[in-house]
């Protein structure tokens, strides 16, 4: 049978590293996912107010097919500033795309990323013209190798998910066969993680073994337009989960671009409502390339997708169900 990895976490990807930075006097983070060699990568954007760095660069139809990481950050469009340095930092280390091997020709770094909103949750924010977030980059590139945390850390620092406290969540599955797939996600949400009236999470059907809580639902049927613990006043930009799923099994771009859609499936099982106007969800995919497909390919890309998606969906309830444990 599939069961979670070591680490039950994007860390059991073979060739997959993740550091974390915050500011606890802002109340934001970063969270940088950096692959051992250029990664193969695609995203897909369902949320109707999302802030993204380099996403249409990674369509199946587009001359780069790999990145060399991948950042996920508070601070709204303040936030897309932290790939600029870890950008910045790898084309230092000679990480990147390049056309032409010329002296004098600097790599392109590939360093996507997408943000979500903690403006106004009570942080520091009157930083003028030196925002935190280029250093809040760097520090988190500087992390990754370290055990990852989950909760209130990273880019989920000073989130919110619906009414409740938002975070960083994790979660993997390894196949019979040898497959490794897993989600990281950073959990901000307008809409709920938990069922009206109950402690039991939406993704309570996909739970292994008490990741979150294990509470299940009890009592009857709930009203169709009871969202329960989400913002009750949402507005456009200040909410949005961002996520990254990943596997070890060779992908091309327009097979990492069909992992990112059956993904977003994942957001779907554990958040109600969901992709929103308020919302600015995004989902990268990223393949190590450790493990061809087998065939019939196409299903074995199925069977990915669908573990994809019900990785994230755990990782989504474990992100907040360790932001509330953090917080007692």
């Amino acid at each position: 049978m599939a069961a979670p990895g070591r680490t039950n976490s994007l860390l059991d990807v073979d060739g997959i590293a993740v550091g974390q930075a915050h500011d606890a006097t802002v109340r934001t983070g970063v969270t940088v996912i950096l692959p051992e060699t250029r990664a193969v990568c695609s995203a897909d954007v369902r949320g109707g107010g999302p802030g993204t760095r380099e996403t249409d660069a990674l369509q199946p139809h587009t001359l780069v097919d790999a990145v060399d990481a991948v950042v996920l950050s508070g601070g709204s469009s303040w936030g897309l500033g932290a790939a600029d340095a870890v950008a910045a930092a790898l084309g230092a280390r000679g990480r990147g795309f390049s056309m032409q091997n010329k002296p004098g020709v600097p790599v392109s770094p590939v360093v996507p990323s997408a943000i979500l909103y903690d403006l106004t949750n009570g942080g520091a924010k009157d930083w003028g013209e030196a925002p935190p977030y280029a250093r809040l980059g760097r520090e988190a590139l500087d992390a990754c190798g370290e055990p990852l945390s989950l909760g209130r850390a990273g880019a989920g620092y000073g989130a919110l998910a619906g009414s409740l406290p938002g975070g960083i969540g994790s979660a993997s599955i390894v196949t019979a066969d040898g497959y490794t797939v897993a989600a990281i996600v950073a959990v901000n949400s307008v809409g709920s993680v938990r069922i009206p009236g109950r402690e039991a999470y939406w993704a309570h059907a996909l739970e292994i073994g008490g990741e979150f809580g294990g509470y299940r639902p009890e009592g009857g049927a709930f009203d169709a337009e009871d969202w329960g613990d989400a913002k009750l006043n949402p507005n456009p930009g200040e909410n949005t989960t961002v996520a990254l799923v990943a596997t070890d099994a060779v992908l091309t771009s327009a097979d990492a671009k069909r992992l990112a859609i059956m993904a977003q499936t994942g957001l779907v099982r554990a958040i109600r409502p969901v992709h929103t106007p308020f919302d600015g969800d995004t989902v990268f995919a990223m393949s190590t390339g450790k493990k061809p497909l087998a065939d019939p390919a196409p299903l074995t890309l199925t069977r990915l997708g669908s573990l994809a998606a019900d990785c994230l969906a755990r990782a989504i309830a474990r992100g907040v169900h360790e932001a509330a444990c953090s917080e007692v």
